[in-house]
């Protein structure tokens, strides 16, 4: 831990109480807080006290249930103006850079990156940038470690088998285009993608995507806070990450 990290954890306590930030500091102990599921393993961090589920359901929390229905509402705008960026901005689209690999068959649009909205992004899907904005960003529900962005997968392309980085936030996803023959396995349990509507799940556990059709397959995804997580866990999680971040670079 360093001074800042002290220091930052001291404030949440001082504000918050002394084990309103328990389980962070539990993490960072030896084992990382007690044991994992097997298929959390390739995982960097585990908040222990999260309930071990792969899959999620999208309106079963009622913190990200107003994002679901948002988005599923925009969905034809959403998917009118994703054809209008594919098609006349396709130089907004770039490689998408996971942490692990970087993969060209893998394009990315991004709407929230850093610890913001992208502003350049809001003149070319506007429906998704407000949307975004106004439930997620304004709501502090989106987990600003991470990032939301269009994620196209071009015909053929796969992602391999892979954890990320913790269980603290949890990946939704808009299902935007989605043509015949996509996949996506979390935990062994595969489920496609229903156009317009929203899957919602922990990419702690190991997952892995294909497209197999003949057009590319898009999806929006927002990294929402797990919505087992506090206020003050979250303040602590993310002075942690940043710190971390600050000295080893992102990953």
């Amino acid at each position: 831990m360093t001074p800042e990290m002290e220091n930052a954890f001291a404030a949440i306590r001082g504000e918050y109480g002394a084990d309103s930030i328990r389980r962070v500091e539990l993490m960072l102990e030896p084992g990382g807080g007690g044991p994992r599921h097997p298929l959390q393993q390739g995982a960097k961090w585990i908040l222990p006290g999260l309930s071990p589920t792969p899959w999620h359901d999208p309106r079963g929390h009622p913190e990200p249930a107003p994002v679901v229905e948002a988005l599923e509402a925009a969905h034809p705008a959403i998917k009118e103006e994703l054809a209008a960026a594919w098609s006349g901005h396709r130089e907004a689209f770039s490689g998408y850079e996971h942490y692990l690999t970087r993969q060209d068959d893998w394009q990315a649009l991004y709407l929230y990156r850093g610890g913001g909205l992208v502003e350049e992004s809001a003149g070319i899907v506007p429906t998704a940038y407000k949307v975004l904005d106004e439930f997620a960003v304004r709501m502090d529900k989106i987990c600003p470690l991470l990032e939301c962005h269009f994620s196209t997968l071009l015909p053929g392309a796969s992602i391999a088998p892979h954890c990320d980085l913790w269980n603290f936030s949890i990946n939704l996803h808009l299902a935007v285009d989605i043509p015949d023959g996509c996949g996506i396995t979390v935990a062994g349990e595969t489920r496609s993608w229903v156009e317009g509507k929203c899957l919602l799940f922990d990419y702690s556990f190991e997952h892995e995507a294909h497209n197999g059709g003949d057009r590319p397959r898009t999806c929006l995804l927002v990294d929402l806070w797990h919505p087992e997580t506090t206020g003050p866990e979250r303040q602590a999680l993310t002075a942690l990450i940043s710190e971390i971040r600050r000295f080893m670079g992102p990953g």
